[in-house]
């Protein structure tokens, strides 16, 4: 098992409430993490399509997702906070959704500044796209990351 494949089984069973929702975290790598979230009664709204807090929920998952990967061989020596995130709803989201998130910044970078400084703030940029392929929200999170003392 890859270190990338231990930190998204841990990911996995760390969040609780992404747990209950049913996120289900696909792939973490330096560069990237994919979470998906099947559409069921249970995380739909009123005109079943997906409700507006599960694809949160999905999005938020991911970013922490690929704020691990990028962060993997520091992950156990720091605190990271989900600070402030916004996002837009583009479609009526059904069926399997899907959320791809990225790092905005050169993730060595924000190492060097982690380990100079003692903490770091970056965003972290999530696609959330249905089976088509068709993009149904964007969301930015935006991480803060400090040294365990």
């Amino acid at each position: 098992m890859s270190p990338y494949d231990q930190i998204r089984e841990q990911l996995s069973k760390m969040v609780p409430f992404a747990r209950y929702t049913g996120v289900v975290i696909d792939e973490i790598t330096a560069e990237k993490a994919t979470c998906h979230l099947d559409q069921r009664p249970e995380v739909e709204n009123h005109i079943q399509s997906m409700h507006a807090g599960a694809l949160f929920v999905l999005g938020e998952q991911a970013s922490g997702a690929a704020f691990a990967g990028a962060f993997l061989e520091r992950m156990m020596t720091v605190r990271p906070v989900a600070a402030k995130a916004d996002i837009q709803y583009l479609k009526i989201a059904k069926g399997t959704i899907t959320a791809t998130a990225r790092i905005r910044e050169n993730a060595s970078g924000l190492i060097g500044q982690l380990d100079e400084v003692g903490k770091v703030q970056f965003a972290v940029d999530v696609s959330l796209s249905d089976a088509e392929g068709t993009e149904v929200a964007t969301m930015t999170v935006d991480w803060h990351v400090k040294k365990l003392s």
